[in-house]
């Protein structure tokens, strides 16, 4: 089993607000406090470049890779896997319509191979408290946009 960190919220605004919310990636550093900057055509195979604050340390460059995008339901993305299979890791968004005006959002992050575990112990807590930044920031950017 790998590390993950996962989190399900119930939003109050309809889902195709949701999906707008997190591939509207120019619009990030309104909302988000981890991922402050992003950019992709969220097209699969093509690169995702992110400005990542990960708390205790300065802002750093990340590229990953897009893996899926499934439009109003679902994007995933991964980095290049490490030699020897030290690391490998799993970024996905789910949203899923759970009423006319109201969605279940699914955050996943997932970090495979044996290097994980050094990982975790350097990076776990301030990467859960930047998913879990992240995750409560969708929500409230969605349910603002729903009223406003």
């Amino acid at each position: 089993m790998g590390y993950v960190i996962a989190e399900t919220v119930y939003i109050d605004a309809p889902a195709d607000l949701v999906w707008q919310v997190i591939t509207d990636l120019p619009r990030y550093p309104e909302w988000n406090p981890f991922v402050i900057r992003c950019e992709s055509s969220l097209t699969p195979g093509d690169p995702i470049d992110m400005l990542v604050h990960v708390a205790g340390s300065a802002p750093r460059r990340q590229r990953e890779w897009i893996r899926s995008n499934t439009r109003g339901r679902e994007f995933s993305y991964t980095m290049r896997p490490a030699p020897l299979g030290a690391l490998r890791s799993l970024r996905s968004h789910t949203v899923t319509p759970v009423g006319d005006h109201r969605t279940r959002y699914e955050s996943h992050f997932e970090l495979q191979g044996w290097l994980r575990h050094v990982v975790a112990a350097i990076l776990g807590r301030n990467l859960r408290r930047g998913f879990d930044g992240m995750t409560a920031g969708i929500q409230r950017r969605a349910e603002s946009l729903r009223t406003a």
